[in-house]
């Protein structure tokens, strides 16, 4: 049983997950992970070019659908939770697709990019999105037109996140900027600009607001992580795990914003505490890298990906 996480995410709630469930669906590794907006379903995808769907109430695989000819990557659910968004894995082919899952069929494709998406978001608030890319921009789209709506010219590649109000958006890219816009005065450029102190390391693979909207976590290339106050830029906490292999580590704020985990190359995954900086749990179990990390919107639960797919719940208290 899962419980409506309205409760307050406490360390000894933490302390007690376990995990629930283990899902060997992919031959590959899993590259994108996500939950619908009610937390009743999730959804991934695969470098093994498939996307798996999953009730996250009763713990079980629902649905599999393939993109033989583009790859998959990075997906999100829309508002609707029978459809996605997702990026291409693709040599040549670039575009973004919206896909109905009920039916299996590629509603719009979104052209654009010249080179490998690097981040997706879907708006809270309503049907646009957001896109970057290796090729030095990142662009907005809306899911009812295939055109593109926007495009910033970043220069080089970038991570994209909109707040949890959908009323603004982050654009992070080296050497040390997070650039902020108004997600309807965007052409006019950035009304904020946050400078992170740490600017050697800044290799930005992935972004996150928490829900209250007053932290951006930003997961570098060298497992560095910085969680920086939203207003001012200024750094709150730097935790640290290892990945020395570079790789793409996509951590969580848990819904009260009060905890950040992320997975590391080791194949743990670890919990820290905002307000002290300190460790709360650390939780193994992955048998390859457990990349990505997202916590359920609704439900005191979290999914973590290497190949494999798990859920975390509570074990009860003794």
């Amino acid at each position: 049983t899962l419980f409506r996480s309205k409760m307050e995410v406490s360390e000894d709630v933490l302390r007690r997950m376990a995990s629930g469930k283990v899902f060997k669906d992919n031959e590959a590794r899993i590259n994108g992970v996500d939950f619908s907006n009610d937390g009743s379903l999730v959804v991934t995808s695969s470098d093994d070019k498939s996307v798996n769907l999953y009730d996250a109430m009763s713990a079980q695989r629902t649905k599999t659908v393939f993109s033989s000819t583009y790859g998959v990557d990075l997906v999100r659910f829309t508002h609707h939770p029978s459809a996605i968004i997702c990026a291409s894995r693709h040599d040549y082919d670039h575009s973004l697709r919206y896909w109905s899952l009920h039916d299996n069929r590629f509603i719009r494709f979104f052209k654009g990019h010249k080179a490998q998406a690097l981040s997706l978001s879907m708006c809270p608030r309503d049907d646009t999105f957001m896109s970057s890319s290796k090729d030095g921009t990142a662009r907005l789209w809306d899911l009812r037109v295939n055109q593109c709506r926007g495009m910033l010219e970043i220069r080089r590649p970038s991570v994209v996140s909109y707040d949890p109000q959908g009323l603004l958006f982050a654009v992070a890219f080296a050497p040390n900027r997070v650039n902020l816009y108004d997600s309807r005065r965007y052409e006019s450029g950035p009304f904020e600009v946050l400078r992170v102190q740490d600017q050697s390391t800044f290799d930005v693979r992935a972004m996150k607001f928490s829900n209250d909207g007053k932290y951006i976590l930003l997961s570098m290339g060298n497992g560095q992580l910085f969680c920086i106050d939203a207003y001012e830029g200024k750094t709150v906490r730097q935790f640290s795990v290892p990945n020395e292999g570079g790789l793409t580590l996509e951590p969580t704020f848990t819904p009260d914003s009060q905890f950040v985990m992320c997975g590391s190359e080791n194949g743990y995954i670890t919990v820290w505490s905002i307000a002290s900086g300190s460790v709360v749990a650390q939780y193994s179990g992955h048998a390859g890298v457990p990349s990505l990390v997202q916590w359920s919107p609704s439900h005191m639960m979290f999914a973590s990906a290497c190949t494999n797919l798990v859920f975390w719940i509570p074990r009860p208290q003794r």
